[in-house]
């Protein structure tokens, strides 16, 4: 017999997620701080898709951005129109009594915005420079240096934020010209890889030797291609140790985005690579911005690194489960929880833990039930009327009727005010 059989516990490796110690930067509004990095919780964040000019607008979609979870908000500032709009946007908000803090996303007129529009600059909680596209030649250290300077002027922090389809095109020239004279060349995907990360790092360590605290600096390189963006964020984390942003430049739409970014995300933040999050998901017609918030959520919540809404299982449902019952009480169930949780969230401290079931049959039911903090057990094809609940891990009472659902929905909120109340 092997020495740690399978069965053994310890031949078993318990699987946690590893840790990747960077510094800790500081997103703030007002007394609201939010940090990112060291050992603070890998933040979710999100961006409007508002044309930013009309700030009630905006600042109504950043608002359901927030109380979806979202904990930065990033925002378009593209013209003088956009720069103008942000402090009011800010005014709303603070109306409003949301305190996410928010993130101007610059290209190309960077420099000249937040110079020539202070009030912009102050209003933002956080800057997003692009060094693909601050200028070009001479322009480029300059106007760089323009954007540090105000972030340094207003006590910001910046997120440098490299991203493949808009890559330094002379920084990328010269690598593809020292690589022709190597001995052995490496592919083009390779050397477009190290622009990425060379034009990141090299960015940081410039604003920093323009008095920029490297704490206050955040990274990101983004590709949409989920194995690129593997391979280039495990050798990013190796050479540096700022914040990281995570995320794929364009996931895509529905499916195909939120697999792309689940399978990209979980295997980063299973290395303790990435310290905040987001999920480009391009919106189906219809469906609300806030999905992408949802996504990267779940994507935490499913590693184990956070928890945001109590977790519903239930059963797929077979051949034994003819009823959609337990289908219909199931999502009944999951999206009164998730609407409830802006309140929840400080009116019950550590509701977001909980764990509720709600299976189809005779099965599974009774053991998912007990496994969770609250459960119920729905009779299958051919079984007695009956449904029992579970609390706790026990046995608490069967339900009988035409109202179990409605029944079962209020024994859950009896027990969310006894237990977190």
């Amino acid at each position: 017999m092997a020495d740690n059989p399978v069965g053994s516990a310890q031949g078993i490796a318990l699987s946690q997620p590893q840790a990747r110690r960077s510094l800790q930067a500081r997103v703030a509004w007002g007394d609201h701080v939010v940090t990112v990095g060291g050992d603070a919780p890998v933040r979710v964040q999100s961006m409007t898709n508002t044309d930013t000019v009309d700030a009630v607008g905006t600042a109504i979609q950043i608002k359901e951005l927030a109380l979806a979870g979202s904990e930065l908000v990033r925002i378009t500032v593209n013209t003088p129109e956009a720069a103008q709009a942000v402090p009011y946007i800010r005014e709303q908000l603070d109306t409003m009594g949301i305190q996410v803090p928010l993130i101007g996303d610059f290209h190309y007129n960077g420099h000249r915005l937040l110079t020539d529009f202070p009030d912009c600059a102050q209003a933002l909680s956080k800057y997003r420079i692009n060094p693909g596209n601050v200028g070009k030649g001479d322009k480029h250290d300059k106007q760089f240096g323009q954007m540090i300077e105000a972030a340094m002027r207003y006590n910001k922090a910046v997120r440098i934020g490299v991203n493949w389809g808009s890559l330094d095109q002379e920084l990328l020239a010269k690598l593809m010209d020292e690589n022709a004279l190597r001995a052995k060349p490496f592919e083009a995907k390779q050397v477009m890889y190290e622009a990425l990360i060379t034009s990141a790092i090299e960015s940081a360590q410039l604003a920093q030797s323009m008095g920029m605290p490297a704490e206050q600096i955040l990274l990101s390189c983004k590709v949409s291609g989920v194995q690129d963006l593997i391979a280039v964020y495990r050798e990013l984390a190796q050479r540096c140790n700022y914040p990281l942003h995570l995320g794929l430049t364009e996931a895509g739409m529905g499916t195909r985005g939120t697999v792309a970014s689940a399978t990209a995300l979980s295997i980063l933040l299973q290395e303790g690579i990435g310290d905040t999050i987001r999920v480009s998901l391009t919106p189906q017609p219809g469906e609300a911005r806030t999905q992408e918030v949802v996504v990267a959520s779940e994507i935490l919540q499913a590693l184990g690194l956070r928890s945001f809404v109590p977790s519903v299982t239930a059963c797929p449902g077979c051949g034994r489960t003819t009823s959609t019952t337990f289908q219909e009480m199931a999502k009944s169930i999951d999206d009164f929880l998730r609407a409830q949780m802006p309140v929840w969230r400080t009116q019950y401290p550590g509701v977001e833990n909980l764990k509720v079931a709600v299976m189809g049959c005779i099965v599974n039911g009774p053991g998912e039930s007990k496994h969770a903090d609250i459960g119920i057990s729905l009779p299958g094809s051919g079984e007695a009327p009956a449904a029992p609940v579970f609390i706790d891990g026990e046995k608490a009472m069967t339900l009988r009727g035409d109202n179990i659902a409605q029944e079962f929905h209020q024994i859950v909120e009896n027990y969310i005010e006894k237990r977190f109340g």
